[in-house]
């Protein structure tokens, strides 16, 4: 088949399972395809370094990386790089300089691992520049389409679970309604999920519009039935009642989304009389130690995409769909965002605990 050398890097925000890919990857082209591995540093603003910032991966270098959190290669979420931001405040197109260093590495192709906003950036650098590019959803919100789940989704849930097993607690203590925070962008998987595995009484999702009155009421009928307590978990991405979402913008000008948790305690509070507190997990739902189906997702993933170069298919992204990894075209995946549909499973689960869905 003859010596390839191939890149992989890691893209957007962090999550658990990102090293479990690298180490699946390196074993497959190593081990079996006697290939060689660069791993891309910092994502795209290492193939923009001149040298281009990279290491190479051997077997024995990524054997102790399936239980580590986050991404020994580094990453990154900000500077688009068709239009990067520089010092003094102008936007400069820098992907000729990415699509270099790509090149000016001698690689055969290029393992991206990101959710659907980096994967767009990557198929469009490699379609602009000729790179054989193969994609890895990654994303704790889990809304890349085509696939059943990412890399990073389960721990997140995981750890957003157990936040609500300790938070009913002290609900109970203190007769309070303990409002959850989670991350999820634009998706409510992580809320849902988390929501009906931790027992949440009420759970507020952006796909599914509430009513104040709805959450108020449930939180008085376990009242009325002696539960002098209640637990919320709303994803960030849920709006006010006026239909606003929540941000912040921080010192360099970027909006984030975060604190519908507060604003939904204030409203209960004034509307039901009940006391209340809220928890933001925030970046916590990223990191931690991968679980058990995040390293196996991610390891899977890894041999699946040195396959699919191996048989010299490019443009296409692993998914995880019925149990089996299938790759589709990049642009199928990232054409179909993945929210929560009101009709799924797991929403009519919810509704047939007597979850309240707000509506």
């Amino acid at each position: 088949m003859g010596q390839k050398r191939i890149g992989i890097l890691t893209s957007g925000g962090d999550c658990a399972g990102l090293n479990a890919v690298i180490r699946a990857v390196v074993h497959r082209a190593v081990g079996t395809y006697d290939w060689e591995v660069l791993g891309i540093c910092r994502s795209t603003l290492g193939l923009m370094s001149s040298p281009p910032e990279v290491i190479t991966l051997d077997i024995d270098q990524v054997d102790r990386l399936l239980t580590m959190g986050g991404t020994v290669l580094g990453t990154t979420n900000k500077g688009d790089p068709f239009a990067f931001p520089l010092e003094d405040g102008s936007l400069r197109d820098r992907s000729e300089e990415i699509i270099s260093g790509y090149h000016q590495l001698g690689l055969s192709a290029l393992i991206g691992i990101g959710g659907d906003g980096s994967l767009a950036l990557l198929r469009r650098l490699a379609n602009q520049g000729g790179i054989n590019l193969v994609g890895i959803p990654k994303t704790i919100d889990n809304d890349v389409g085509c696939t059943e789940r990412s890399i990073g989704f389960d721990t997140a849930v995981n750890i957003a679970t157990e936040a609500l097993d300790r938070l009913h607690f002290t609900a109970a203590s203190h007769s309070r309604v303990m409002i959850l925070e989670v991350m999820g962008r634009d998706a409510g998987h992580i809320a849902l999920n988390a929501g009906i595995a931790g027992g949440a009484d009420i759970i507020l999702i952006p796909e599914i519009p509430y009513s104040l009155e709805k959450v108020c009421d449930k939180i008085r009928d376990r009242q009325s039935k002696g539960k002098n307590f209640s637990i919320v978990i709303v994803s960030e991405a849920v709006c006010t009642l006026e239909g606003n979402p929540v941000k912040n913008m921080d010192r360099f000008g970027e909006c984030r989304l975060g604190g519908i948790g507060q604003y939904l305690a204030e409203q209960i509070s004034i509307s039901s009389g009940a006391e209340t507190r809220v928890t933001v997990l925030g970046h916590v739902q990223r990191g931690g130690i991968p679980s058990s189906l995040d390293r196996l997702l991610g390891t899977a993933f890894g041999v699946a995409a040195v396959d699919l170069i191996a048989d010299g298919k490019y443009d296409q992204v692993v998914t995880w769909q019925n149990r089996e990894v299938v790759s589709v075209p990049i642009a199928e995946a990232i054409g179909q965002y993945r929210a929560v549909d009101p009709n799924d499973t797991l929403v009519k689960t919810a509704r047939g605990l007597g979850i309240c869905l707000g509506d």
